[in-house]
Protein backbone atom coordinates (compact mmCIF):
# COMPACT_ATOMS: atom_id res chain seq x y z
CA UNK A 1 0.00 0.00 0.00
CA UNK A 2 1.48 3.32 -1.10
CA UNK A 3 1.08 6.60 0.78
CA UNK A 4 0.00 9.75 -1.05
CA UNK A 5 1.27 13.00 0.43
CA UNK A 6 -0.48 16.21 -0.63
CA UNK A 7 0.90 19.65 0.28
CA UNK A 8 -1.44 22.66 -0.02
CA UNK A 9 1.38 25.04 -0.89
CA UNK A 10 -0.96 27.73 -2.27
CA UNK A 11 -4.60 28.38 -3.05
CA UNK A 12 -5.77 27.30 0.41
CA UNK A 13 -8.38 29.68 1.90
CA UNK A 14 -7.67 32.15 -0.90
CA UNK A 15 -8.96 32.18 -4.48
CA UNK A 16 -5.58 32.74 -6.14
CA UNK A 17 -2.05 31.33 -5.92
CA UNK A 18 -2.98 27.78 -6.98
CA UNK A 19 -0.13 25.41 -6.02
CA UNK A 20 -0.55 21.80 -4.90
CA UNK A 21 2.14 19.12 -4.55
CA UNK A 22 1.50 15.38 -4.75
CA UNK A 23 4.30 13.07 -3.58
CA UNK A 24 3.68 9.52 -4.70
CA UNK A 25 5.79 6.43 -5.46
CA UNK A 26 9.00 8.42 -5.31
CA UNK A 27 7.74 11.15 -7.69
CA UNK A 28 6.88 14.80 -7.01
CA UNK A 29 3.96 16.05 -9.09
CA UNK A 30 2.95 19.72 -8.91
CA UNK A 31 -0.48 21.00 -9.94
CA UNK A 32 -0.25 24.69 -10.94
CA UNK A 33 2.21 27.35 -9.82
CA UNK A 34 0.26 30.61 -9.71
CA UNK A 35 0.61 34.14 -8.43
CA UNK A 36 -1.29 35.35 -5.39
CA UNK A 37 -3.36 38.32 -6.58
CA UNK A 38 -5.24 41.06 -4.78
CA UNK A 39 -4.47 40.01 -1.21
CA UNK A 40 -2.94 42.64 1.07
CA UNK A 41 0.21 40.57 1.44
CA UNK A 42 0.37 39.25 -2.12
CA UNK A 43 3.79 40.73 -2.93
CA UNK A 44 5.66 39.10 -0.02
CA UNK A 45 3.65 35.88 -0.49
CA UNK A 46 4.78 35.64 -4.11
CA UNK A 47 8.39 36.19 -3.04
CA UNK A 48 8.34 33.41 -0.46
CA UNK A 49 10.52 30.36 -0.96
CA UNK A 50 8.57 27.39 -2.27
CA UNK A 51 7.44 24.95 0.43
CA UNK A 52 9.32 22.21 -1.45
CA UNK A 53 12.67 22.22 -3.22
CA UNK A 54 11.98 23.55 -6.73
CA UNK A 55 14.76 21.36 -8.09
CA UNK A 56 13.22 18.21 -6.62
CA UNK A 57 9.90 18.44 -8.50
CA UNK A 58 9.57 16.00 -11.42
CA UNK A 59 6.38 17.15 -13.16
CA UNK A 60 4.26 20.32 -13.27
CA UNK A 61 0.73 19.95 -14.64
CA UNK A 62 -1.10 23.21 -15.45
CA UNK A 63 -4.89 23.44 -15.21
CA UNK A 64 -5.24 26.63 -17.27
CA UNK A 65 -3.49 29.84 -18.32
CA UNK A 66 -4.79 32.41 -15.82
CA UNK A 67 -2.00 34.23 -13.98
CA UNK A 68 -3.07 32.89 -10.58
CA UNK A 69 -2.36 29.39 -11.94
CA UNK A 70 0.82 30.02 -13.98
CA UNK A 71 2.35 33.26 -12.68
CA UNK A 72 5.11 31.77 -10.48
CA UNK A 73 6.34 29.20 -13.01
CA UNK A 74 9.30 31.39 -14.10
CA UNK A 75 10.32 31.78 -10.43
CA UNK A 76 10.06 28.00 -10.00
CA UNK A 77 12.41 27.55 -12.98
CA UNK A 78 14.71 30.27 -11.69
CA UNK A 79 14.86 28.46 -8.35
CA UNK A 80 15.99 25.21 -9.94
CA UNK A 81 13.02 23.34 -11.44
CA UNK A 82 14.16 21.20 -14.37
CA UNK A 83 11.24 18.78 -14.74
CA UNK A 84 8.51 18.58 -17.39
CA UNK A 85 5.74 21.17 -17.69
CA UNK A 86 2.55 19.66 -19.12
CA UNK A 87 -0.75 21.13 -20.32
CA UNK A 88 -3.14 21.38 -23.26
CA UNK A 89 -1.88 23.21 -26.36
CA UNK A 90 -3.92 26.44 -25.95
CA UNK A 91 -2.93 26.68 -22.28
CA UNK A 92 0.74 26.59 -23.26
CA UNK A 93 0.36 29.30 -25.92
CA UNK A 94 -1.69 31.64 -23.73
CA UNK A 95 0.46 31.10 -20.63
CA UNK A 96 3.57 32.35 -22.40
CA UNK A 97 1.78 35.60 -23.35
CA UNK A 98 0.33 35.97 -19.85
CA UNK A 99 3.67 35.48 -18.09
CA UNK A 100 5.49 37.93 -20.37
CA UNK A 101 2.68 40.49 -20.04
CA UNK A 102 2.70 40.29 -16.23
CA UNK A 103 6.32 41.44 -16.07
CA UNK A 104 5.26 45.07 -16.39
CA UNK A 105 3.12 44.92 -13.23
CA UNK A 106 5.76 42.84 -11.42
CA UNK A 107 8.41 45.45 -12.30
CA UNK A 108 6.27 48.24 -10.81
CA UNK A 109 5.69 46.17 -7.66
CA UNK A 110 9.42 45.49 -7.33
CA UNK A 111 10.22 49.19 -7.73
CA UNK A 112 7.58 50.12 -5.14
CA UNK A 113 9.01 47.58 -2.70
CA UNK A 114 12.62 48.52 -3.57
CA UNK A 115 13.23 44.84 -4.34
CA UNK A 116 14.47 42.74 -7.23
CA UNK A 117 11.93 41.57 -9.80
CA UNK A 118 10.25 38.20 -9.19
CA UNK A 119 11.62 36.85 -12.47
CA UNK A 120 13.07 38.02 -15.78
CA UNK A 121 12.16 37.44 -19.42
CA UNK A 122 14.89 34.78 -19.63
CA UNK A 123 13.12 32.77 -16.92
CA UNK A 124 9.92 32.76 -18.97
CA UNK A 125 11.76 31.48 -22.04
CA UNK A 126 13.58 28.88 -19.94
CA UNK A 127 10.19 27.71 -18.66
CA UNK A 128 8.85 27.40 -22.19
CA UNK A 129 11.78 25.11 -23.11
CA UNK A 130 10.63 22.72 -20.37
CA UNK A 131 7.00 23.03 -21.52
CA UNK A 132 7.37 20.51 -24.32
CA UNK A 133 4.58 18.07 -23.47
CA UNK A 134 1.07 18.65 -24.81
CA UNK A 135 -1.86 16.53 -23.67
CA UNK A 136 -5.43 16.01 -24.90
CA UNK A 137 -8.63 15.51 -22.94
CA UNK A 138 -9.42 11.92 -21.92
CA UNK A 139 -5.97 10.69 -22.97
CA UNK A 140 -3.89 9.57 -19.99
CA UNK A 141 -0.29 10.60 -19.41
CA UNK A 142 1.78 7.83 -17.82
CA UNK A 143 4.53 8.33 -15.24
CA UNK A 144 6.60 5.20 -14.75
CA UNK A 145 7.85 4.37 -11.24
CA UNK A 146 9.68 1.42 -9.67
CA UNK A 147 6.37 0.33 -8.13
CA UNK A 148 4.09 0.65 -11.14
CA UNK A 149 2.70 3.41 -13.33
CA UNK A 150 0.98 6.62 -12.23
CA UNK A 151 -1.76 7.69 -14.64
CA UNK A 152 -2.70 11.39 -15.02
CA UNK A 153 -5.86 11.94 -17.10
CA UNK A 154 -6.96 15.43 -18.23
CA UNK A 155 -10.66 16.30 -18.44
CA UNK A 156 -12.35 19.42 -19.80
CA UNK A 157 -13.08 21.82 -16.93
CA UNK A 158 -15.21 24.08 -19.16
CA UNK A 159 -13.70 27.19 -17.52
CA UNK A 160 -11.67 28.83 -20.31
CA UNK A 161 -10.03 27.66 -23.54
CA UNK A 162 -7.86 24.63 -22.72
CA UNK A 163 -8.83 24.47 -19.02
CA UNK A 164 -8.29 21.09 -17.41
CA UNK A 165 -9.17 18.95 -14.41
CA UNK A 166 -6.64 16.24 -13.57
CA UNK A 167 -7.41 12.76 -12.25
CA UNK A 168 -4.32 11.07 -10.80
CA UNK A 169 -4.64 7.29 -10.47
CA UNK A 170 -2.24 4.89 -8.79
CA UNK A 171 -2.80 1.34 -7.59
CA UNK A 172 -6.57 1.64 -7.91
CA UNK A 173 -6.91 4.96 -6.04
CA UNK A 174 -8.07 8.16 -7.80
CA UNK A 175 -7.46 11.76 -6.66
CA UNK A 176 -8.94 14.63 -8.70
CA UNK A 177 -7.86 18.28 -8.86
CA UNK A 178 -10.52 20.49 -10.43
CA UNK A 179 -8.57 23.68 -11.04
CA UNK A 180 -11.30 26.23 -11.79
CA UNK A 181 -14.66 24.85 -12.96
CA UNK A 182 -16.64 26.49 -15.75
CA UNK A 183 -19.99 28.22 -15.47
CA UNK A 184 -21.81 25.65 -17.60
CA UNK A 185 -23.35 26.26 -20.08
CA UNK A 186 -20.73 28.69 -21.33
CA UNK A 187 -21.18 31.03 -24.31
CA UNK A 188 -18.01 29.58 -25.88
CA UNK A 189 -16.76 26.50 -24.08
CA UNK A 190 -18.05 22.95 -23.84
CA UNK A 191 -19.73 21.80 -20.63
CA UNK A 192 -17.57 20.62 -17.74
CA UNK A 193 -16.79 16.91 -18.12
CA UNK A 194 -18.39 14.51 -15.69
CA UNK A 195 -15.95 12.41 -13.66
CA UNK A 196 -16.76 9.43 -11.44
CA UNK A 197 -15.24 6.85 -9.09
CA UNK A 198 -13.04 9.49 -7.44
CA UNK A 199 -11.70 8.70 -3.95
CA UNK A 200 -10.46 12.16 -2.99
CA UNK A 201 -11.45 15.48 -4.54
CA UNK A 202 -9.55 18.79 -4.32
CA UNK A 203 -12.01 21.38 -5.63
CA UNK A 204 -12.36 25.13 -6.14
CA UNK A 205 -14.84 27.34 -4.25
CA UNK A 206 -14.57 30.87 -5.74
CA UNK A 207 -18.37 31.25 -5.72
CA UNK A 208 -18.94 28.61 -3.05
CA UNK A 209 -21.27 30.83 -1.00
CA UNK A 210 -23.43 32.42 -3.71
CA UNK A 211 -25.27 31.80 -6.96
CA UNK A 212 -25.28 33.67 -10.27
CA UNK A 213 -28.85 34.94 -10.03
CA UNK A 214 -28.71 36.87 -13.30
CA UNK A 215 -27.20 34.16 -15.52
CA UNK A 216 -30.28 33.75 -17.75
CA UNK A 217 -30.67 37.52 -18.03
CA UNK A 218 -27.01 38.47 -18.49
CA UNK A 219 -27.39 39.58 -22.13
CA UNK A 220 -30.53 41.60 -21.32
CA UNK A 221 -28.80 43.34 -18.39
CA UNK A 222 -25.72 43.93 -20.55
CA UNK A 223 -27.80 45.35 -23.43
CA UNK A 224 -29.72 47.71 -21.11
CA UNK A 225 -26.51 48.98 -19.49
CA UNK A 226 -24.86 49.71 -22.84
CA UNK A 227 -27.95 51.21 -24.51
CA UNK A 228 -28.90 53.51 -21.63
CA UNK A 229 -25.33 54.81 -21.31
CA UNK A 230 -25.07 55.52 -25.03
CA UNK A 231 -28.39 57.43 -24.91
CA UNK A 232 -26.95 59.64 -22.15
CA UNK A 233 -23.85 60.29 -24.23
CA UNK A 234 -21.63 58.45 -21.76
CA UNK A 235 -18.84 55.90 -21.92
CA UNK A 236 -19.15 52.22 -21.00
CA UNK A 237 -16.06 50.87 -19.22
CA UNK A 238 -15.52 47.10 -19.11
CA UNK A 239 -12.48 45.91 -17.12
CA UNK A 240 -11.96 42.51 -18.74
CA UNK A 241 -9.67 39.56 -18.21
CA UNK A 242 -7.75 38.98 -21.45
CA UNK A 243 -8.64 35.28 -21.47
CA UNK A 244 -12.31 34.31 -21.93
CA UNK A 245 -13.99 37.47 -20.60
CA UNK A 246 -12.70 39.65 -23.44
CA UNK A 247 -13.78 37.04 -25.99
CA UNK A 248 -17.22 36.70 -24.36
CA UNK A 249 -17.64 40.50 -24.49
CA UNK A 250 -16.71 40.55 -28.20
CA UNK A 251 -19.15 37.69 -28.83
CA UNK A 252 -21.93 39.60 -27.02
CA UNK A 253 -21.29 42.79 -29.00
CA UNK A 254 -21.12 40.80 -32.23
CA UNK A 255 -24.60 39.40 -31.55
CA UNK A 256 -26.13 42.67 -30.35
CA UNK A 257 -24.64 44.94 -33.03
CA UNK A 258 -25.35 42.62 -35.96
CA UNK A 259 -28.96 42.08 -34.81
CA UNK A 260 -29.29 45.87 -34.31
CA UNK A 261 -30.25 45.47 -30.64
CA UNK A 262 -27.76 48.19 -29.69
CA UNK A 263 -26.67 51.25 -31.70
CA UNK A 264 -23.41 51.14 -33.63
CA UNK A 265 -20.85 53.06 -31.59
CA UNK A 266 -17.07 52.78 -31.30
CA UNK A 267 -16.14 49.70 -29.24
CA UNK A 268 -12.46 49.96 -28.34
CA UNK A 269 -10.55 46.79 -27.53
CA UNK A 270 -7.77 48.57 -25.68
CA UNK A 271 -5.71 45.55 -24.68
CA UNK A 272 -2.66 44.26 -26.58
CA UNK A 273 -2.85 41.02 -24.58
CA UNK A 274 -6.59 40.70 -25.21
CA UNK A 275 -6.01 41.17 -28.95
CA UNK A 276 -3.28 38.49 -29.01
CA UNK A 277 -5.30 36.04 -26.88
CA UNK A 278 -8.28 36.48 -29.21
CA UNK A 279 -6.03 35.36 -32.08
CA UNK A 280 -5.29 32.17 -30.15
CA UNK A 281 -9.01 31.64 -29.54
CA UNK A 282 -9.61 31.91 -33.30
CA UNK A 283 -6.82 29.37 -33.91
CA UNK A 284 -8.56 26.86 -31.62
CA UNK A 285 -12.15 27.33 -32.83
CA UNK A 286 -12.53 23.53 -32.94
CA UNK A 287 -12.47 23.57 -29.10
CA UNK A 288 -15.68 25.67 -28.89
CA UNK A 289 -19.12 24.28 -28.17
CA UNK A 290 -21.33 23.06 -31.01
CA UNK A 291 -23.58 26.15 -31.07
CA UNK A 292 -20.62 28.48 -31.64
CA UNK A 293 -19.09 26.17 -34.24
CA UNK A 294 -22.35 26.33 -36.22
CA UNK A 295 -22.29 30.15 -36.12
CA UNK A 296 -18.68 30.19 -37.33
CA UNK A 297 -19.51 27.68 -40.07
CA UNK A 298 -22.24 30.04 -41.31
CA UNK A 299 -19.52 32.59 -42.05
CA UNK A 300 -19.78 34.85 -38.99
CA UNK A 301 -16.52 36.16 -37.54
CA UNK A 302 -17.74 35.92 -33.95
CA UNK A 303 -15.08 38.27 -32.53
CA UNK A 304 -15.54 41.05 -35.08
CA UNK A 305 -18.33 43.51 -35.86
CA UNK A 306 -18.94 47.02 -37.21
CA UNK A 307 -17.56 49.62 -34.81
CA UNK A 308 -14.81 47.46 -33.26
CA UNK A 309 -11.52 49.35 -33.00
CA UNK A 310 -8.40 47.57 -31.79
CA UNK A 311 -5.77 49.77 -30.15
CA UNK A 312 -2.60 47.71 -29.64
CA UNK A 313 -0.10 50.60 -29.57
CA UNK A 314 0.17 53.09 -26.67
CA UNK A 315 -0.50 56.02 -29.05
CA UNK A 316 -3.67 54.31 -30.27
CA UNK A 317 -4.78 53.94 -26.65
CA UNK A 318 -4.08 57.60 -25.83
CA UNK A 319 -6.08 58.68 -28.88
CA UNK A 320 -9.24 57.31 -27.24
CA UNK A 321 -9.14 60.36 -24.94
CA UNK A 322 -9.89 62.58 -27.95
CA UNK A 323 -13.00 60.62 -28.92
CA UNK A 324 -15.89 62.45 -27.26
CA UNK A 325 -18.61 60.29 -28.81
CA UNK A 326 -20.60 57.76 -26.77
CA UNK A 327 -18.42 54.66 -26.77
CA UNK A 328 -17.39 51.41 -25.13
CA UNK A 329 -13.90 50.64 -23.81
CA UNK A 330 -12.87 47.05 -23.08
CA UNK A 331 -9.47 46.97 -21.37
CA UNK A 332 -7.41 45.00 -18.85
CA UNK A 333 -6.92 44.19 -16.15
CA UNK A 334 -10.11 42.39 -15.12
CA UNK A 335 -9.77 43.39 -11.45
CA UNK A 336 -8.55 46.93 -12.23
CA UNK A 337 -5.25 46.20 -10.47
CA UNK A 338 -3.11 47.33 -13.39
CA UNK A 339 -3.19 47.84 -17.14
CA UNK A 340 -4.83 50.40 -19.40
CA UNK A 341 -8.25 50.28 -17.74
CA UNK A 342 -6.87 52.41 -14.88
CA UNK A 343 -6.35 55.44 -17.16
CA UNK A 344 -9.90 55.16 -18.46
CA UNK A 345 -11.34 54.69 -14.96
CA UNK A 346 -9.52 57.81 -13.75
CA UNK A 347 -11.12 59.72 -16.61
CA UNK A 348 -14.67 58.31 -16.63
CA UNK A 349 -15.52 57.08 -13.12
CA UNK A 350 -16.35 60.66 -12.01
CA UNK A 351 -18.85 60.99 -14.90
CA UNK A 352 -22.46 60.21 -13.80
CA UNK A 353 -23.40 59.59 -17.46
CA UNK A 354 -20.89 56.77 -17.76
CA UNK A 355 -21.18 53.14 -16.64
CA UNK A 356 -18.70 50.57 -15.43
CA UNK A 357 -19.70 46.96 -16.11
CA UNK A 358 -18.08 44.41 -13.79
CA UNK A 359 -18.32 40.94 -15.33
CA UNK A 360 -16.03 38.78 -13.24
CA UNK A 361 -14.71 37.91 -9.79
CA UNK A 362 -12.91 40.74 -7.96
CA UNK A 363 -10.32 39.67 -5.36
CA UNK A 364 -10.13 41.28 -1.93
CA UNK A 365 -7.83 44.30 -1.99
CA UNK A 366 -8.23 45.12 -5.70
CA UNK A 367 -9.59 48.37 -7.07
CA UNK A 368 -12.32 46.31 -8.77
CA UNK A 369 -13.45 44.98 -5.39
CA UNK A 370 -13.62 48.50 -3.95
CA UNK A 371 -15.74 49.62 -6.90
CA UNK A 372 -18.06 46.61 -6.48
CA UNK A 373 -18.39 47.47 -2.78
CA UNK A 374 -19.60 50.93 -3.91
CA UNK A 375 -16.86 53.07 -2.40
CA UNK A 376 -17.53 56.68 -3.36
CA UNK A 377 -13.85 57.55 -3.75
CA UNK A 378 -10.91 55.43 -4.87
CA UNK A 379 -7.23 56.06 -5.55
CA UNK A 380 -5.79 55.57 -9.03
CA UNK A 381 -2.09 56.27 -9.63
CA UNK A 382 -1.99 57.98 -6.25
CA UNK A 383 -4.78 60.42 -7.12
CA UNK A 384 -8.22 60.51 -5.49
CA UNK A 385 -11.01 59.72 -7.98
CA UNK A 386 -14.72 60.13 -7.28
CA UNK A 387 -16.96 57.24 -8.34
CA UNK A 388 -20.09 58.79 -9.84
CA UNK A 389 -20.45 56.39 -12.77
CA UNK A 390 -23.21 53.80 -12.67
CA UNK A 391 -22.10 50.36 -11.49
CA UNK A 392 -23.55 47.28 -13.23
CA UNK A 393 -22.26 44.02 -11.75
CA UNK A 394 -23.23 41.06 -13.97
CA UNK A 395 -22.45 37.85 -12.09
CA UNK A 396 -23.88 35.76 -14.92
CA UNK A 397 -20.78 36.37 -17.07
CA UNK A 398 -18.58 34.65 -14.49
CA UNK A 399 -16.47 31.79 -15.84
CA UNK A 400 -16.85 29.93 -12.49
CA UNK A 401 -19.56 27.54 -11.33
CA UNK A 402 -21.76 29.01 -8.60
CA UNK A 403 -22.56 27.39 -5.27
CA UNK A 404 -25.46 25.15 -6.33
CA UNK A 405 -23.63 23.91 -9.42
CA UNK A 406 -20.45 23.16 -7.43
CA UNK A 407 -22.56 21.02 -5.08
CA UNK A 408 -24.21 19.37 -8.09
CA UNK A 409 -20.77 18.65 -9.58
CA UNK A 410 -19.77 16.74 -6.43
CA UNK A 411 -23.00 14.73 -6.59
CA UNK A 412 -21.88 12.64 -9.58
CA UNK A 413 -18.96 11.21 -7.58
CA UNK A 414 -20.40 11.42 -4.04
CA UNK A 415 -21.22 7.68 -3.66
CA UNK A 416 -17.54 6.80 -4.08
CA UNK A 417 -15.91 9.82 -2.37
CA UNK A 418 -13.97 9.34 0.85
CA UNK A 419 -13.14 13.03 1.40
CA UNK A 420 -13.38 16.45 -0.25
CA UNK A 421 -10.78 19.22 0.21
CA UNK A 422 -12.20 22.66 -0.57
CA UNK A 423 -9.64 25.19 -1.86
CA UNK A 424 -9.31 28.21 -4.18
CA UNK A 425 -11.86 30.44 -2.47
CA UNK A 426 -12.08 33.05 0.27
CA UNK A 427 -12.58 31.40 3.69
CA UNK A 428 -16.30 32.23 3.88
CA UNK A 429 -16.88 30.72 0.41
CA UNK A 430 -14.85 27.60 1.18
CA UNK A 431 -16.52 26.94 4.55
CA UNK A 432 -20.02 27.60 3.23
CA UNK A 433 -19.50 25.24 0.29
CA UNK A 434 -17.92 22.60 2.51
CA UNK A 435 -20.91 22.67 4.84
CA UNK A 436 -23.36 22.35 1.91
CA UNK A 437 -21.46 19.38 0.46
CA UNK A 438 -21.33 17.62 3.83
CA UNK A 439 -25.04 18.19 4.50
CA UNK A 440 -26.06 17.08 1.01
CA UNK A 441 -23.92 13.95 0.66
CA UNK A 442 -22.58 13.15 4.18
CA UNK A 443 -19.04 13.17 2.74
CA UNK A 444 -16.23 14.33 5.08
CA UNK A 445 -14.97 17.79 4.06
CA UNK A 446 -11.69 19.52 4.95
CA UNK A 447 -10.86 23.21 4.46
CA UNK A 448 -7.04 23.14 4.45
CA UNK A 449 -4.84 26.06 5.37
CA UNK A 450 -1.80 27.16 3.38
CA UNK A 451 1.09 24.79 4.13
CA UNK A 452 -1.10 21.93 5.38
CA UNK A 453 0.08 18.45 4.48
CA UNK A 454 -2.24 15.44 4.35
CA UNK A 455 -1.33 11.79 3.90
CA UNK A 456 -3.64 9.30 2.21
CA UNK A 457 -3.00 5.59 2.67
Amino acid sequence: MSTWKITFAGGAQMPTGSNFLVELAGKKILIDCGLVQGEKYSIPLNREEFAYGAGTVDFLFITHAHLDHVGRIPKLVRDGFKGKIISTAPTREMAELIMLDSMGILAKEAKHENASQLYEEKDVFDAMKLWDTIIEYQKSYTIETENGAISVTPHDAGHILGSTMYVIEYQGKKVAFTGDLGNTPSPLMNDTDGIANIDYLIMESVYGDRNHKDKDKRIEIFKEAVTSTIKKGGTVLIPAFSIERTQEMLLAFNELVESKQIPEVPVYLDSPLGINITSIYKKYESWFNDDIKKIIKSGDDIFNFKGLIKTPAPDDSKAINHDNRPKVIIAGSGMSNGGRILHHEARYLPDPNSTIIIAGYQSVGTLGRRIVEKEKEVYIHGEKVKVNARLVNIHGFSAHKDSDHLVEFVGQMAPHLKKVFVVLGEPKSAYFLGQKIHEEYQVPVVIPEKGDIVEIE
